[in-house]
């Protein structure tokens, strides 16, 4: 990459969004993870990993009881989405030997949290879209981690997957200088200009988290690495990596303009018989954000179709 391009592109962003946080905030490497307060006895534990653009706020309406102890990572060059609370350095953190914006970094942050900061048995470990990948790679790194551990994939980016059609079109005439360019028009173009095309039938919390994606990042860099590598991370990794899996649920959405729905449910079909594949109803790539029905409890499976 260019210099000037590089120049342009490390350009610092500011952070648009965040909201009220009550627990503790470790610093791991580039990264973060989140621990939030809970009222009552902890009995699961959830770990969530959030998709390209997001913040750790996609999971906090979804997993609100008094005994759930929610862990929440923040990806590595992301801004922390939180108020009220000053990041700590851990005693426990160790250097991440992967390039940063990368998915195999963040599994790295994923496999420290792991380690670390559950603190029942129950654990359940939902990623979204670019999450999802996270997540795999993680249980790739360290399989040993994962034998007892629940993954719930939502929309997610898969071994052997694929962007939308929609998306590689956009993406193709786009050279590396024009990135701060094309960034700036988005931002100020009304988001009803593409925000139905891309993110579906909005409702209130949709509008609240997806209206600042632009501005989840430190860097316009991180935007591009994490692109550059989701499409490179999607081509090299085989479908072996499932092996790694012991039980869970693939969330399909019924619409997808974000990642290629057929490529995923192909990849999907490859993972054990101990994994469902649930196909929902759910209008846009984000399920969850969609309608939280979706999300299974922790005692009994969603109501959905199951293949």
């Amino acid at each position: 990459m260019k210099a000037s391009h590089i120049r342009k592109l490390i350009k610092p962003i500011d952070s648009a969004y965040s909201e009220m946080f009550s627990g503790r905030v470790y610093r791991v490497g580039r990264g973060a993870v989140s621990v939030r307060n809970h009222s009552g006895t902890a009995t699961q534990t959830v770990i969530g990993v959030h998709g390209f653009l997001e913040n750790h706020c996609y999971f906090t309406q979804a997993y609100e009881a008094p005994t759930t102890e929610l862990i929440l990572l923040t990806c590595s060059n992301y801004h922390i989405p939180v108020n009220g609370v000053t990041p700590e350095t851990p005693d426990w953190e160790l250097p991440v030997k992967y390039p940063e914006a990368t998915i195999e970094y963040d599994a790295c942050i994923l496999n420290q949290a792991v380690s670390n900061l559950p603190t029942t048995h129950n654990i359940r470990l939902h990623g979204h879209s670019r999450g999802g990948a996270v997540i795999l790679e993680a249980m790739a790194q360290h399989p040993e981690l994962y034998d007892n551990i629940e993954i719930i994939l939502e929309a997610p980016v898969l071994p052997q997957g694929k962007l939308h059609a929609l998306v590689t079109t956009l993406l193709e005439p786009v050279s590396h200088g024009m990135w701060p360019w094309l960034i700036r028009l988005i931002n100020s173009a009304p988001s009803s200009a593409y925000g139905q095309t891309f993110f579906g039938k909005m409702n209130g919390r949709k509008k609240q988290l997806l209206s600042s994606l632009f501005s989840a990042t430190r860097d316009h860099l991180t935007i591009v690495r994490n692109i550059e590598n989701i499409m490179a991370w999607m081509e090299r990794t085989d479908t072996t990596i499932y092996d790694n899996v012991r039980h869970g649920t693939f969330l399909i959405p019924r619409v997808d303009r974000i990642l290629d729905r057929a490529a995923m449910l192909a990849s999907a079909r490859h993972s054990p018989t101990t994994m469902r594949i649930v196909e929902t109803e759910a209008p846009s790539h984000f399920i969850t954000l969609d309608s939280k029905e979706w999300v299974p409890g922790f005692e009994k499976p969603p109501s959905a179709a199951f293949i």
